[in-house]
């Protein structure tokens, strides 16, 4: 058996021209931006960004192929400096000779800033053409000298139909494919998450799951072969990107999408404890006085879940997510702070109004501190009018509350109160 029957079933079937690749045509379509630069043979530096197996790496090679240049590819996971160095200077030996070389950094999020540095006269004078590849935010990982040197190219999941057809050209090399039918498609291409590189290798272990005589990859074969921990990295953009969707569902009154990205959190290993806390907060940042209950419950699902763990935690997180997700919603409390913060860092000079301050000493009494405050607690329903700000704040209005739910009652009560700030809408 040769090297390339023995080889992984998605390094066999890799394409071997440019056309063969699925799943990007906005980039390799007619009349497209790499389309073009291989039509007029100037390959410029880009950043290829795109979560795992949507063919990066097989883009950068025939990139290099159809341009004929020479193809160095690295990693920043095993490579440092020292490697970057040996191409960059076999980069200006070729271009001294009329050669162009493409240096491929697989995973260039990882290089630190002075590793990203040292790429950045290569890429300026020409010596190299860079084609780095990352799964993170080129924006929060790369270096904005490097990012400006080159074009960022969003590389999109695979579709549905771009992975049935993945799997139709492993059916054509892969006898074992030929023998076998797969029951459930759908679930196929969807624990595949539009990574092709996934699909091909969930694949090949769910036929090596089958006994002798089975001819059928089930359900169950499948689900053996996939694991849903592989498309969710806590440290990574998934983390970010899933907590995002999460707290915008229950910002958004859908307790359905709330609850599955929850699942999906839960599903890929995310701490528990954080996406409480991230309830809380949202409890006051997005529900506040609506419904003043909300942040009590949120915090007992807290402290309930630091108590209890998991798996019985995930009922409890549930509870408080659709709580959360169908109750009243007002943000004033969040609104009203940050306009005070403003005022508070545009006028740090500010001290409260004499009448305000406390006069423990007969000195601060002679200077008036204290004087003509009154007492609410000694007026008719406990308030009385009277300035609480600043004289040059006199007026200001931080706190809008909604009309929705308790938080309606609250601004009936500051009408009466304060007609002046809260009469007009």
């Amino acid at each position: 058996m040769n090297a390339q029957q023995t080889s992984p079933l998605a390094a066999r079937i890799r394409p071997k021209v440019l056309s063969e690749v699925l799943g990007q045509e906005h980039l390799l379509g007619s009349g497209k931006p790499m389309r073009r630069m291989i039509e007029t043979g100037r390959l410029h530096s880009m950043i290829l960004w795109g979560p795992p197996g949507v063919g990066k790496t097989t883009i950068a090679l025939l990139l290099a192929e159809e341009t004929k240049a020479l193809f160095r590819r690295l990693s920043a996971v095993s490579s440092g400096i020292k490697e970057v160095r040996e191409v960059i200077a076999e980069g200006k030996e070729q271009v001294a000779a009329g050669q162009k070389i493409v240096l491929f950094l697989d995973e260039i999020h990882r290089f630190n800033k002075a590793q990203q540095d040292a790429l950045l006269p290569a890429v300026e004078e020409g010596w190299i053409t860079l084609i780095g590849a990352t799964t993170e935010n080129p924006s929060f990982e790369v270096i904005r000298p490097l990012l400006s040197r080159c074009t960022v190219f969003t590389l999109n999941p695979l579709s549905t139909e771009a992975l049935n057809a993945l799997v139709a050209r492993a059916t054509n090399l892969e006898t074992r494919l030929q023998e076998v039918e797969i029951v459930d498609r759908e679930l196929l291409t969807g624990l595949a998450g539009g990574d092709g590189r996934k699909l091909l290798t969930g694949l090949e272990l769910a036929l090596d799951l089958l006994q002798p005589d089975e001819r059928t990859i089930t359900g169950d074969h499948l689900r053996t072969a996939f694991s849903s921990k592989q498309f969710y990295d806590k440290t990574g953009e998934a983390h970010y990107d899933i907590i995002s969707a999460f707290i915008k569902s229950i910002r958004g009154s859908d307790p359905n999408g709330a609850l599955f990205w929850l699942a999906r959190m839960l599903e890929g290993g995310e701490d528990p404890l954080f996406i409480a806390r991230r309830m809380v907060i949202l409890a006051s940042e997005d529900i506040g006085n609506a419904d003043p209950y909300a942040i009590t419950l949120a915090t007992n699902i807290f402290l309930a879940l630091e108590r209890i763990g998991m798996p019985e935690g995930r009922i409890i997180l549930a509870q408080g997510v659709t709580y959360l997700a169908t109750a009243l919603k007002s943000n004033a409390s969040y609104r009203a702070i940050d306009l005070a913060l403003k005022d508070a860092r545009q006028y740090p000079h500010l001290f409260p109004p004499l009448h305000l301050r406390n006069a423990p000493t007969g000195l601060m009494k002679s200077l008036g501190y204290g004087k003509s405050y009154r007492y609410a607690h000694n007026y008719e329903g406990g308030f009385v009018d009277q300035e609480y700000l600043p004289d040059e704040l006199q007026g200001r209005v931080y706190y809008q509350p909604s009309r929705h739910g308790r938080e309606g009652t609250i601004w009936e009560r500051l009408k009466e109160l304060w007609p002046k700030r809260y009469g007009k809408k």
